[in-house]
């Protein structure tokens, strides 16, 4: 601690007082991150992305971040940068969410920002989740595998029908797609078959059939 300008004031706090955790990140996983988010933006013609970090306080980790953000952004004339601080981010969603189309963060920020938007949407059983890497992708539900809830039948598959649709567009199934989110939407809008987490009685099987009946 005694070699770094910022920590050599600790130096005397005896290490069992002290909890330090750092963050790592390097140019490429920030390229490759953000250029997904405007990959993502282009193939879906949304007209912004925007970088969620926080730059004014962690300046290296974040503001790397952002930098290369600003370098990729340029690649996508027709697609807006915009850089909001974690802690805003929250409260625009929040108060507006029809404003934002595309976020891009780092893990951490990223995982408190998507519970935040899976609740604006209904909760974790509407929430899907892709983990797209340079050559394979894997997809689930957000919430996980759920253990607990095992045998039950009262889970919201709603989740893993709409994960289902993220696999079908990465595979450019684009028909299939648009045909299952087209299905569970309006198996959501006639809100005759729902789950205990929307206030009904219907069990998993249900809601999963009812969704298969508006397929065929």
């Amino acid at each position: 601690l005694e070699n770094h300008p910022k920590m050599k004031r600790f130096m005397d706090t005896p290490l069992e007082d002290i909890a330090l955790s750092c963050r790592i990140f390097t140019r490429k996983a920030c390229q490759s991150i953000v250029r997904q988010a405007f990959e993502y933006a282009k193939k879906f013609k949304r007209n912004s992305v925007t970088v969620v970090e926080k730059p004014n306080v962690i300046r290296e980790t974040s503001g790397l971040m952002v930098r290369e953000a600003r370098k990729i952004a340029q690649e996508y004339p027709g697609i807006e940068l915009w850089e909001t601080n974690v802690d805003a981010m929250c409260m625009w969603l929040v108060k507006n969410p029809q404003n934002y189309s595309v976020l891009v963060s780092s893990n951490m920020f990223g995982d408190i920002v998507s519970d935040l938007c899976a609740q604006l949407i209904g909760g974790l059983g509407f929430a899907s989740s892709a983990n797209i890497g340079d050559n394979y992708a894997v997809f689930e539900p957000t919430h996980g595998s759920a253990p607990k809830y095992a045998g039950q039948y009262k889970v919201n598959p709603m989740a893993m029908l709409l994960t289902v649709k993220l696999m079908l567009d990465y595979l450019e199934e684009k028909e299939l797609a648009q045909k299952l989110e087209n299905s569970i939407a309006q198996v959501i809008e006639e809100g005759k078959v729902r789950t205990y987490d929307l206030g009904g009685t219907s069990t998993t099987l249900d809601v999963a059939r009812e969704v298969a009946g508006k397929l065929s």
